[in-house]
């Protein structure tokens, strides 16, 4: 946004043009009672000049994984991103189109929407994709609620190795409804098989389960799936994106929805968002899910084109009848997403997976020849894994942040009992210097 400062004379021009003597002529409407009645402690004005550098200045007091060797994860992770996805966004045509409602005139918009949605397919294996949505958490709770009006049933289980926040999230989205959220608790960092088969029931809409889950670690999906379908319920699978470069994707586990968070597709960590949701599903779902899906098309001349095919959301049908009430397919960071998956191509994709398979088990085992640290759970991980440490991870956090480094998050606050834990991810941006480095302070705090 411009720095775009109004005179007294400028004002005095508006308000004649609108045709009131005062902005207090504006105001009239509101009661007296509710406007305040003091002066705004406001600091002096500044200019162009002077306003930029006191921004910048506080910008700067920002920690970023720009400046930090981040281990940071969790749901948002510092994935290498190639020079020319920013560039594509950055073109005027994308970074200001709103929903593309006029067909006719957004074939460039829709073109790309169609692109991303085809890759996701391809990525999961699974049938039909929507155009995106806020994030993973939302797309978790708008596949639950997919399977609660599909199967008209009112349990969703869910184990507490799903990430805590989509959890929350989902907790929120049906806290209103006649459905129920049975919390299950995890054995060893995974889905408690057994459990599973006592407590899934012809009650049960869905199973959530999250592959790799919110330790990193990976799920027995084959072993789950069989107790989901002979109940009648249909199995939902929170994904990685990054970890089907070498992970057997939702399709072949016979998933009937699979959603997964896409900012590690070429989208920055921007202090927790904008991020997008990837929403699939099996084709005989299509009219059940939720935003909108682009279809390819023909028009009279017989040239192919695109449209919105279905888009049963609060704006365009009875509030009762829509699909969804909340949601938008955060269209630029899906465009961010089809860039990146088509510059880097199936090799590419498996070469970042095979990175970051590889750093992390580097590091982990590093980590391991230090006295006091040792591994949580014995499961097989992707790009996560926690560590046992002998003090408070709070101290570790603090310490490694004045050497740079972000060393990655406190288990306490999760409230799953994981005292003096910490959960670390590691991504193909990390060096081998890097992680030495990493663990060389990790041991001076010994």
């Amino acid at each position: 946004m411009d720095y775009v400062p109004h005179t007294f004379e400028d004002k005095k021009k508006m308000l004649e043009k609108i045709g009131v003597e005062s902005f207090e002529k504006l105001l009239e409407s509101i009661p007296e009672s509710l406007r305040l009645k003091r002066e705004l402690s406001l600091p002096p004005p500044k200019s162009e000049l002077e306003l930029k550098t006191h921004l910048k200045e506080l910008s700067e007091e920002n920690k970023s994984t720009e400046k930090l060797i981040s281990f940071l994860g969790g749901g948002a992770y510092d994935h290498f991103i190639p020079s020319v996805v920013e560039h594509i966004i950055s073109r005027a045509e994308f970074y200001t189109a709103y929903t593309p409602y006029q067909a006719e005139v957004s074939q460039g918009t829709l073109q790309p929407i169609y692109e991303y949605q085809s890759l996701i397919c391809e990525l999961t294996e699974m049938e039909v994709s929507n155009a995106s949505m806020y994030d993973c958490a939302s797309a978790t709770a708008e596949a639950a609620l997919l399977a609660h009006s599909q199967t008209k049933r009112e349990e969703v289980i869910i184990f507490d190795s799903v990430n805590p926040f989509y959890i929350d999230v989902l907790k929120t989205y049906t806290q209103r409804l006649d459905l129920k959220i049975n919390l299950r608790k995890n054995k060893g960092g995974i889905v408690d098989l057994d459990d599973l088969k006592k407590t899934v029931s012809e009650k049960t809409a869905c199973v959530v389960v999250q592959n790799p889950n919110f330790f990193g670690l990976l799920e027995n999906v084959e072993e789950v799936e069989p107790s989901v379908h002979s109940s009648g319920a249909l199995l939902i699978m929170v994904c990685d994106p990054i970890s089907l470069g070498i992970l057997k994707p939702p399709g072949e586990y016979k998933a009937d929805i699979a959603v997964g968070e896409g900012q590690s597709l070429g989208n920055r960590q921007s202090f927790g968002g904008p991020f997008l949701g990837f929403f699939t599903a099996k084709k005989g779902l299509i009219r059940r899910m939720p935003g909108r899906i682009i279809g390819a098309t023909q028009d009279q001349e017989g040239k192919r084109g695109f449209v919105m095919t279905l888009q049963t959301r609060e704006q365009h049908i009875r509030r009762e009848r829509a699909t969804s009430n909340i949601c938008t397919n955060q269209a630029l960071c899906a465009l961010a997403s089809c860039v990146y998956l088509s510059l880097l191509g199936k090799s590419g994709l498996r070469k970042v997976a095979e990175l970051c398979l590889q750093k992390s088990h580097y590091t982990a085992l590093r980590i391991e020849e230090l006295d006091g640290f040792k591994m949580k759970f014995n499961s097989p991980f992707f790009k996560e894994f926690v560590v046992q440490t002998p003090f408070p991870p709070e101290k570790i956090i603090k310490e490694l942040l004045k050497r740079k480094i972000l060393a990655g998050i406190d288990l306490k606050k999760s409230k799953l009992g994981l005292e003096n834990c910490l959960l670390i991810s590691v991504t193909e941006k990390r060096t081998k210097e890097q992680i030495d480095y990493f663990v060389e302070e990790l041991k001076k705090l010994i």
